[in-house]
């Protein structure tokens, strides 16, 4: 009987092991292949990778636009803000040429009023206070008149100042808003898409325009980036537009208070002018009437004394008797028969002739003495009548001044080719 013996490998054992070692590399390059399927699971890309790049590349152009557009919508407001300050300010400037305007027009009308002053008679130029005064005005005025010239200077360059500062704002404007062609630019859309930023009440919203910015939100050099939807360039166009504006302001304020100081000076000034001169006619009006007293008592007085130069030569033509000695009658003859008896004794003598020359002379020399007197009241007459009419024509001289000056008060009229 055969006992059992283990069963042997007929196959050869290199054939053998080539199998095995087959074997045992499929195995290893299955492992291999699971394991790389894991890792692809893990690091391989999806089959809607081009989708979704797609996908966060817009989401990213999305990001940046509405950043971009919130950068866009600060500097429309601050543009627009500018174009305020412009406007304002260039209405001031229009006030203070208006103001300059004036101030030109009553240095005219001072130099009118002088000049007119000259035509006064020449008794009458003598330096008054009516010339202080007109002195004094022209004087204020001219002072008012440079400081309104160096304001108006400051004015047209700060205007330059701003609209350099719009300019630039524009630019950065137009070049930020080239990628927001595809975006909506209300800011309704911006207050909507930007939830986190409040919103402040500022001058564009009491206009009518909503501001997006406030402490915690607004935009800085901080945040700037050359690369980013702030730029450097946007930061600076934003702080030179607001300095410029905050400038501006200031000097807005200055430029109503200069020109309410200048408006009140003027008026002070030109009021003081008109009072001054209606007190230097109401005196030449009361010298005037003065005048005209006296002149009726020098025609008085002028007539008495002719009257009192009559009856004196009357009495001494006859004291003098006639001019003939053959008019003389018995009478008044110095030998007549009662004279001649009277003497017939000695030391009769009598005065009758030294008191008849003695009469003479004196009647002479009170007629020398009142015709003198005559001359000199025609004189004192002639002055009175000469001093009357410089009189009468100085108050209507200033009575001119004082029409022109109160016709032209409103300055409604030209200064000519001259200005």
């Amino acid at each position: 009987m055969l006992t059992t013996k283990p069963a042997t490998s007929i196959g050869a054992e290199a054939w053998r092991n080539s199998t095995l070692k087959t074997l045992k590399l499929s195995q290893s390059l299955v492992q291999k292949s699971d394991k790389g399927n894991d890792i692809g699971r893990a690091l391989d890309p999806l089959p809607h990778l081009r989708d979704t790049v797609a996908q966060l590349s817009n989401e990213e152009i999305r990001r940046y636009s509405r950043d971009v557009r919130v950068v866009v919508s600060k500097l429309r407001e601050s543009l627009l803000e500018t174009n305020e300050e412009i406007k304002s300010l260039t209405r001031g400037k229009e006030s203070l040429e208006k103001a300059l305007e004036h101030i030109r027009k009553d240095i005219q009308l001072n130099k009118n009023s002088q000049e007119i002053r000259i035509s006064r008679p020449s008794r009458e130029r003598e330096r008054d206070g009516a010339d202080d005064l007109l002195n004094a005005e022209r004087s204020h005025l001219l002072n008012c008149k440079k400081g309104l010239e160096a304001q108006l200077k400051l004015v047209q360059q700060q205007l330059q100042v701003l609209d350099q500062a719009r300019k630039r704002l524009f630019a950065t404007l137009q070049e930020r808003s080239r990628v927001l062609d595809l975006l909506c630019l209300a800011n309704s859309s911006i207050t909507n898409s930007r939830d986190d930023m409040k919103i402040k009440r500022s001058r564009s919203m009491m206009e009518g325009r909503i501001s997006r910015f406030d402490g915690n939100t607004s935009l800085g050099a901080s945040q700037a980036d050359p690369l980013g939807p702030y730029t450097p360039e946007a930061d600076s166009a934003l702080a030179d537009a607001a300095d410029a504006r905050t400038r501006s302001a200031y000097l807005r304020r200055e430029l109503k208070d200069a020109i309410d100081r200048t408006d009140k000076l003027q008026k002070a000034a030109h009021r003081s002018v008109n009072d001054g001169i209606t007190q230097k006619i109401a005196e030449t009006v009361t010298l005037k009437h003065h005048l005209g007293v006296g002149l009726g008592e020098n025609r008085h007085g002028l007539h008495r004394a002719q009257r009192w130069y009559d009856a004196t030569n009357k009495a001494m033509e006859n004291t003098l008797g006639p001019v003939m000695s053959a008019d003389l009658t018995t009478r008044e003859r110095l030998d007549r028969p009662l004279v001649r008896v009277f003497q017939r004794h000695p030391g009769t003598q009598l005065p009758e002739a030294q008191e008849i020359i003695k009469g003479g002379d004196s009647l002479l020399h009170s007629l020398t003495a009142t015709s003198r007197n005559i001359g000199l009241m025609k004189l004192a007459n002639i002055r009175l009548r000469d001093d009357l009419k410089s009189k009468g024509s100085a108050v209507d001289v200033d009575s001119q001044i004082m029409r022109m000056r109160r016709r032209k008060s409103d300055h409604r009229w030209s200064l000519g080719a001259a200005f």
